[in-house]
Parts: structure tokens; sequence; C-alpha cells
């Protein structure tokens, strides 16, 4: 990692930890970018867990961080429906209704569309469109295409939000990798350029390339879910290591 960088971010899935395992190496690197006056943040797209149940995850794995080092999708969702003063109609997992009861109200402003699994019905999904196509604007907590979990490859909201998206002839406000107000959000929180910021992922697209894209660097990683020749889909000034315990 060049000396240079002054912010550290780091996926979460798949950099961090799968399922429920560290991945070798990865508490080291984060103590050792501490001690080297990094700021870090932990940066996740993750929409079936709270914000709350992320930072317990993380403290249960060794990881000592701060509340506000945890950047998630749904939570930068909720903030900027909140900053638009907007009633949303929400089709989120169950664990963050509760954080979102607050902007949910009848006669809604907009839709709000994340990775709500088994609630991606069509009856649902329909909703959402006859909405969006009436004209209430469309925020997605995320835009990736898949993830991988302990079961393997699993589908993402991205494709949901893609179908709405032609559906009802809108495109979707992005809260969350790869959107470019996300990743502006995640570096105005550390006081530095862009450019003095290192994103890591697994997602060559949404993590490594639309980093570099919104000005940072990028970096990835060949575990969670990298696949072979990812490398040639990210820039040519981003870089590519084993794992998170190669950056330091």
């Amino acid at each position: 990692m060049p000396y240079d960088v002054k912010a550290l971010f780091l996926d979460l899935s798949g950099v961090v930890y799968e399922g429920g395992d560290l991945i070798a190496g990865a508490v080291e690197v984060i103590r050792q970018a501490r001690e080297r006056g990094l700021v870090l943040r932990f940066v996740t797209n993750t929409a079936t867990k709270s914000h709350g149940q992320i930072l317990e995850k993380l403290r249960g794995m060794g990881i000592p961080l701060e509340d506000d080092e945890l950047f998630t999708a749904p939570m930068a969702a909720l903030a900027y429906v909140r900053k638009k003063g907007w009633n949303a109609h929400c089709l989120v997992h169950e664990n963050l209704r509760a954080d979102f009861e607050a902007v949910t109200g009848d006669s809604p402003d907009c839709v709000v569309l994340g990775d709500a699994r088994e609630a991606l019905n069509y009856p649902n999904l329909n909703l959402v469109f006859q909405l969006c196509k009436a004209g209430a604007p469309l925020i997605a907590i995320g835009y990736n295409k898949y993830f991988r979990d302990d079961e393997g490859l699993k589908l993402d909201a991205g494709a949901f939000v893609r179908a709405v998206e032609w559906a009802a002839d809108v495109e979707a406000v992005v809260m969350g990798k790869p959107g470019r107000a996300f990743f502006d959000e995640v570096v105005a929180s550390t006081g530095f350029a862009a450019s003095d910021c290192l994103m890591v992922g697994d997602d060559a697209a949404a993590d490594v390339a639309a980093a570099v894209e919104a000005g940072l660097r990028g970096c990835l990683v060949r575990t969670g879910k990298y696949g072979p020749g990812d490398e040639d889909k990210i820039p040519a000034e981003a870089s590519v290591v084993d794992s998170v315990a190669d950056l330091i």
C-alpha cells in the first residue's frame, strides 16, 4: 500500500470476513493501519443487517471500531430520505424495517428498494414499479449484481433495481457502492481528498472501478466473490493483492 495513503476503506464481506470467519491477517492489518495513523472506514452494502448488528458482529470477531467508522448503504439511504424530507415506501429486509419506520408513511414520496430477500416477490415488486411509474423517485440500497455467502454466489438486489428502472423508465439514486454519492459521503467524513483514500474490495466493478471513478485509489483482493479474470475489469492504476493480509 502506498505510504502517502491517509485513509483506508475496507469492504467487509469477502475482504475482512467470509461468512462467520475472519479472513486470515485482517485484524493484524487493521491494527497496523491504526498504528500508521490511517483513518479507517468499514464500507459495506450489506442490507440484511442493521448498523448495530454489523457493529456487534465485527466487535465479536475482535475488531475494535467506533460507531462512526462503519458506513452502510442502508444508513446512507435513510439519511438521504431524511434530508429530502420524504415519506418512503420501503421494500427492505426485516432487520432494517425498524430503522426505516421513521421515514415510512402513507402517500409515499419515494421508494427505497434493498435486499429484502423473500419479500422480493411479484406483488411487492409490482407495487414498487407502479409507484415509480407514477413518479416516485427510486432509492436503491446498493447496486451489486451478486454476493457470496456460505452457500455460494447469490443474486443481489441490483438485479431487481435494474428491472424496476427498465420497466418504469426511471434511474435509481444509488446510496451504496458503486454510487458516486456514497463514495463522496465516506470521503467527506475523513477530511481528506479522494485521492488520499484507498478502497479495498472483492468486487471489481462496485468496489474498485467505481472507487477509482470517484477519484479514490482502488485495490482488488483475490478473496470473497473475486473470480479469475477480474483483474481485467479494473482500471490500470488500481492494484491487486491476494488478500487483505497483503496490504501492509
